[in-house]
């Protein structure tokens, strides 16, 4: 029997404030994400996935909420809950980084954006950082005031973005540098616009501070974009598998550290702040890693679907990791993913397998990211 499963809109998930303007553009799928519904594809994950990597495309990921910290010790704060130093984030920065446990697991992988001194936003991945935010600074006696603020974003990645954007804002969106952003409004409709986001390609990221203009801002840009063949899309899989981008829940969990996923380039062990799990980070450093993140091709015909994840990968009949993510790129024709594996003495490559639909099919260790990331 052919089951078409669906997930039933309630009050108890939240709606995004650009949820209606998804709806009117064909929005064909959703998922639930930081106890929001985000659209996962339009027309199909394939067609979304070349809008995005020859033209532009907007996305609705409201559900990457903020995290507002605010107060005396703000800085304090996010510099005990990470390892990553951040003394040196400027105003109109923003930072990738790691939210750590006491044990050294990863609880999220937000980015950091300073507004003010003292004032920041943690634009998060799905997981509760809001409550783990506020157990953390009631236990601590650090003089804040966590929220989760009116902000909302938006995403424009694709090599034409920077020329919807200039259409929009103006030419100095055009100057704007990786990772930075600036307050501004559109319209009267207040925003933060960032050079950022979750793909391989061009692009920024656009916080509405005003959820009641949602809908409105979706078709400024979507107007801003027709004459550049923009379209509707969500994050695609395909492309930040292509691009080694991680995705928190997948390739990285409390069960996970820092280390074990190479992003030891994110941990500080020296810096001059205090931080949660500073002891832990560094017994683990000075032990060294038993597990490491691989890129991989898994030699079989092209996959039609999206492959359950976690499948467990074997090599010599032995249990060696699991398949975190995977997927079929289209520009490198072939099945990639990421996968954990056990750390390996020797670089070996070849001689592993996954069982998948009862039969084996060989896999292959490569390097990582599998494209360049097209940032400028």
């Amino acid at each position: 029997m052919n089951f078409k499963p669906e997930i039933s809109f309630s009050t108890r998930i939240r709606k995004s404030p650009f949820f209606d303007s998804t709806m009117k553009w064909g929005v064909q799928g959703f998922t639930v994400y930081n106890r929001m519904y985000m659209p996962t594809f339009y027309r199909s994950y394939v067609d979304d996935y070349w809008s995005l990597v020859k033209e532009v495309t907007l996305w609705d990921v409201a559900g990457e909420r903020q995290v507002e910290i605010t107060g005396n010790d703000a800085e304090k704060f996010i510099e005990y809950i990470t390892p990553r130093d951040i003394s040196k984030c400027k105003i109109g920065q923003c930072m990738y980084v790691l939210l750590t446990e006491k044990d050294g697991g990863i609880v999220n992988d937000p980015i950091v954006l300073k507004l003010s001194n003292n004032h920041f936003w943690l634009s998060i991945a799905d997981s509760d950082v809001l409550l783990w935010c506020k157990g953390i600074a009631s236990s601590n006696s650090f003089d804040v005031n966590i929220n989760e603020p009116d902000v909302s974003p938006l995403a424009l990645q694709g090599p034409k973005a920077p020329d919807v954007m200039n259409k929009v804002v103006g030419s100095w969106s055009k100057e704007l540098k990786f990772f930075n952003f600036k307050e501004t409004s559109i319209e009267n409709i207040p925003v933060l616009i960032a050079r950022s986001g979750w793909s391989g390609e061009v692009g920024y990221e656009i916080y509405l501070r005003d959820g009641s203009k949602g809908n409105k801002l979706w078709e400024i840009f979507m107007d801003a974009g027709m004459e550049y063949n923009i379209a509707p899309a969500a994050p695609s899989q395909i492309n930040r598998i292509e691009n080694g981008m991680l995705s928190y829940g997948s390739d990285m969990t409390l069960n996970e550290n820092p280390f074990e996923i190479n992003m030891g380039k994110f941990v500080n062990l020296d810096k001059k702040a205090n931080f949660l799990s500073k002891e832990a980070l560094s017994r683990i450093y000075k032990q060294g890693v038993k597990r490491e993140l691989v890129g991989i091709e898994i030699i079989s015909d092209p996959f039609k679907d999206f492959v359950a994840d976690h499948l467990i990968l074997q090599c010599n009949d032995k249990i060696v990791g699991k398949i975190t993510s995977s997927v079929y790129s289209p520009r490198l024709k072939k099945n990639i993913g990421l996968a954990l594996i056990n750390k390996r003495k020797e670089n070996i490559n070849e001689g592993y397998s996954v069982q998948m639909s009862g039969s084996f099919a060989k896999v292959e260790i490569c390097n990582l990211p599998f494209l360049k990331k097209n940032k400028f």
